[in-house]
């Protein structure tokens, strides 16, 4: 028999301790810190015992995927819904987490898969008006159930027994053999773990909806994260139109691809270009401005990435940043006046990366020199130009990966110029008669010469 005690628990990370504590020792966060009863299992006695086998012996099977037919999502979860796989859909509120559900449940049902939603947030009808909003028609194989206890959330289960099962959300669902409150962190991990089971035991595919803390993490995320087999997150504004959908975690699949959508009034709707979105309301002969090919898993996509460089009130400066890191443009703007000698230790630096994007990809960190250079010299970098490459602290340009995947879709877009790397040119020799010019560089004292100079 499972047995229960108290325990003190973070809400933000999870973290236990047997008294109360004013700041978890894990994530740092203060007066995070409520009383719940933990379930504490017996050691089993008699554990069954299984011959070790040759790893070479073993059968290899083929994971089975129910292909959705929204090829963003598809993309997003390596080709499809895994049977028995466990998808955890986080973000912030009013992001679009119900509304793609409700999209992926109905373009399953309309391919023949028995869907069942448990809508634990909104009332049947509720959730009828939202499934009308996106222009569902009548389907048989798509049922809906209005209920927070996990035990009858398993019974329905297993008396429908569906092939995908929506959990929205994993918040409000509750075990009754603990007494915390729905949404802690004991009744999170719990109900995840149990269901986890029933996924793996069933062969059913389960999709739970997480909400997010004030710190943009979901409840519980050590939690969840290590239980479940896909964590999928919403990133984007939440008043701008466009959304990412992008792999944190996926044990089928890449983590580095994204998907692309725009909220509209029938829900969310695919980007098959999300190039042209992220430059079109691209400003001319402006400073500041300029346009680098990044690559998101196996896509390229083309961003515009904007700098404004003013003098500083106070003598105090800063430096601010939107869909970049901080230290990374710390680090560009002290590279930018140590071997360029730009007088920036009296200027404010704001970057901001358009569309709402996060980048990693070093291939911007040329973009965001040349910028910063455009801005504070008030030079125009030509509007048919396009800037990659990574920066050293040397002021050397390095190589990236993939870039005739860069080129090619800079190419598709009408850019007739390129700057990148001189190593990476050196592979592209038969791009030279293709439409687009190639500008090889060394080092950013030669990227602006041939901007501006050449």
């Amino acid at each position: 028999m499972s047995k229960t005690k108290a325990a003190f628990v973070c809400q933000n990370c999870g973290f236990s301790s047997p008294k109360w504590l004013g700041r978890c020792p894990d994530c740092s966060s203060w007066n995070s810190f409520v009383e719940e009863e933990t379930v504490v299992r017996p050691a089993s006695r008699g554990v069954s015992y299984r011959e070790p086998v040759l790893l070479h012996t073993v059968e290899s099977l083929e994971q089975e995927r129910m292909k959705v037919g929204m090829q963003e999502l598809d993309r997003v979860l390596g080709g499809g819904v895994v049977r028995g796989s466990v998808v955890l859909v986080g973000g912030d509120p009013g992001i679009g987490k119900s509304t793609i559900s409700l999209q992926l449940c109905q373009k399953l049902a309309h391919s023949g898969k028995k869907i069942l939603y448990v809508s634990g947030e909104e009332s049947i009808q509720q959730t009828k008006m939202r499934a009308d909003r996106l222009g569902a028609g009548p389907q048989d194989s798509f049922f809906i159930v209005n209920v927070t206890d996990l035990d009858a959330v398993i019974d329905a289960v297993k008396k429908f027994l569906p092939d995908l099962v929506v959990v929205d959300s994993i918040q409000v669902v509750y075990s009754p053999g603990l007494s915390s409150s729905a949404g802690s962190v004991s009744q999170v991990r719990e109900c995840a773990g149990i269901l986890t089971q029933l996924a793996k035991q069933t062969g059913i595919s389960i999709v739970l909806i997480g909400h997010v803390t004030k710190e943009g993490m979901i409840a519980g995320p050590r939690v969840l994260e290590h239980i479940v087999d896909t964590v999928l997150y919403f990133e984007g504004e939440r008043f701008s139109s466009y959304r990412i959908l992008r792999a944190i975690k996926n044990r089928f699949g890449s983590t580095n691809e994204i998907g692309v959508f725009e909220m509209g009034a029938r829900g969310l709707e695919e980007v098959g270009n999300p190039s042209q979105i992220f430059l079109a309301e691209r400003p001319k002969e402006v400073s500041g401005s300029a346009v680098v090919p990044v690559l998101e898993g196996t896509r390229p996509i083309l961003i515009e990435v904007q700098a404004l460089v003013s003098k500083a009130n106070f003598g105090v400066t800063r430096r601010k940043t939107q869909g970049i890191d901080y230290n990374r443009l710390s680090l560009l703007a002290a590279v930018l006046e140590k071997r360029l000698s730009l007088k920036l230790f009296d200027k404010d630096i704001f970057v901001n990366v358009v569309g709402g994007m996060k980048i990693d990809d070093p291939a911007i960190d040329l973009a965001v020199c040349l910028a910063v250079a455009s801005s504070i010299e008030d030079k125009v970098i030509g509007f048919d130009t396009v800037l990659l490459g990574e920066v050293g602290l040397g002021s050397e340009v390095r190589s990236v990966a993939n870039i005739a995947l860069r080129v090619n879709e800079a190419q598709k877009l009408g850019f007739k110029k390129c700057i990148l790397p001189r190593s990476n040119a050196q592979a592209l020799k038969e791009w030279k008669d293709a439409g687009m010019k190639l500008i090889a560089v060394s080092d950013l004292s030669e990227a602006m010469k041939a901007l501006w100079k050449g």
